[in-house]
């Protein structure tokens, strides 16, 4: 981990000073802005009613039967960990109070089950690292120390590359075939651990496994999207900005800014350019990111989809705002196509090739990165098309419902808790008061979990 400060005036120049070249639709009044965020603030409070009547102590809610679920054999308290901080940020004092003594009474991580990682470290550990810095209390960073030793033993594969699941208890480990999503996306929870406890194995270890996939790239800098931990080899070779990938390219900006790490910084910088060469396509209907061979570049398939959503928020944080509108501009015509934004697009057809829409985050994310970052009304006016598209379409009786399909609106029995982490959090943010959340100096995981730097 090196400093320098000529490393963060690199990544944080905007490049593009100018607005996006989409106006707004309409002027949002401060009055305006409020009503906004305070009805955001009622779906949040609709949505969590519906968990704790049906679904205390589970992991998350299934809103249409009104029953609750476990990700394992026991509990983990997925959603009321996810949940917290944004209860906070949006000024739900006593029931963040109870919900807090609640974790901080019942959760316990030695159990004898295996977990998913991946999942388990941008939920639960970004989670915990959170709610310890909003609150100061003590046992939540104790807890992610314990969480964090627990995930350790993942890293301890021939190639430094993190195996997929860890059994709690017993350290004991499985699971060969991971991406670059999963190897890449330790690095800013196990980094600010390591600040708060003054431990550097949890920075290493994770620092690690980013270096060794980095080696492993293309020819022409490029990543694919599955790989063998023990073997080292390629296991799929398309390249792209989705599932798989994504969030790896996210923490190599938001660790360069956090850490002021210039490994981080020359790794995006030879990626970034990567991409541009070769994954970015500007076609009739707008700039996109479709997919390709990542050995030699050439075009696999035209398709985009919710997920890819989240690169003009990295793209704004690493300086390209005109870039990241761009591309904005492409993600809304694909979710204004069937009224929600579908899985998987393929964007020369403008059809939806996987129709499900699974309450995902990511296109929030970027309009409210890029609000910030222009204060073009463009993006709140995006966010009320948001805003308007979840009630009419996912909401219920029990709290809120992934879809089947965007293009019949059928729901699925489902409420993933990232939508009270994640997507509910960036469109409260999105109209709130800027002073709501300072940006100096804080960064969202990528499940929305909001970590200072205060080292």
């Amino acid at each position: 981990m090196r400093s320098t400060a000529s490393a963060l005036i690199l990544l944080s120049i905007i490049l593009c000073a100018g607005a996006p070249t989409a106006t707004a639709q309409s002027t949002f009044s401060p009055e305006e802005k409020e009503r906004l965020a305070a009805s955001v603030r009622e779906e949040f409070a609709h949505a969590w009613t519906g968990y704790k009547k049906y679904a205390w102590g589970h992991d998350a809610l299934r809103p249409i039967s009104k029953t609750g679920f476990n990700w394992y054999s026991a509990p983990l308290l997925m959603a009321q960990i996810d949940a917290l901080d944004t209860m906070i940020l949006m000024g739900f004092k006593a029931e963040a109070d109870s919900t807090r003594e609640y974790i901080l009474t019942h959760l316990s991580f030695d159990h004898d089950m295996y977990v998913k990682a991946f999942e388990i470290n941008i939920r639960l550990l970004g989670g915990l690292l959170s709610s310890y810095q909003l609150t100061g209390d003590e046992r939540f960073l104790k807890l992610a120390r314990d969480l964090g030793d627990r995930l350790i033993p993942i890293f301890q594969s021939p190639t430094g590359l993190p195996y997929v699941e860890v059994n709690l208890r017993t350290g004991a480990v499985r699971g060969t075939k991971t991406n670059p999503a999963e190897i890449g996306t330790y690095l800013i929870e196990f980094g600010t651990l390591t600040r708060l406890t003054g431990e550097a194995k949890y920075y290493n270890y994770a620092k690690y496994a980013l270096l060794n996939l980095y080696e492993r790239r293309s020819d022409i800098g490029l990543y694919g999207d599955g790989i063998d931990c023990v073997s080292g080899e390629w296991t799929g070779t398309t390249s792209h900005i989705s599932a798989c990938i994504d969030s790896y390219f996210e923490y190599l900006v938001k660790g360069a800014l956090m850490f002021e790490d210039t490994d981080c910084l020359a790794i995006w910088r030879e990626a970034q350019a990567a991409l541009k060469t070769y994954v970015a396509d500007s076609t009739a209907s707008g700039l996109w990111y479709g997919r390709v061979d990542m050995n030699t570049g050439k075009r696999t398939a035209t398709i985009a989809g919710a997920l890819d959503a989240f690169y003009p928020a990295v793209l704004v944080l690493a300086g390209d705002s005109k870039q990241a509108a761009a591309l904005q501009e492409s993600f809304f015509t694909m979710w204004k196509r069937h009224g929600l934004e579908p899985a998987e697009f393929d964007y020369t057809t403008m059809k939806a090739v996987k129709p499900g829409y699974y309450l995902n985050p990511e296109i929030m994310e970027s309009a409210f990165y890029l609000y910030r970052a222009t204060g073009d009304q463009r993006y709140l006016a995006m966010g009320k098309v948001f805003l308007d598209s979840l009630e009419a379409y996912c909401r219920t009786d029990g709290g809120y419902a992934e879809l089947k399909n965007v293009v019949t609106k059928e729901k699925m029995d489902r409420m993933e808790t990232y939508f009270l982490a994640e997507t509910l959090k960036y469109l409260y943010l999105l109209f709130a008061p800027e002073n709501t959340v300072n940006l100096d100096g804080l960064f969202f995981n990528t499940e929305a979990h909001p970590l200072r730097k205060t080292w």
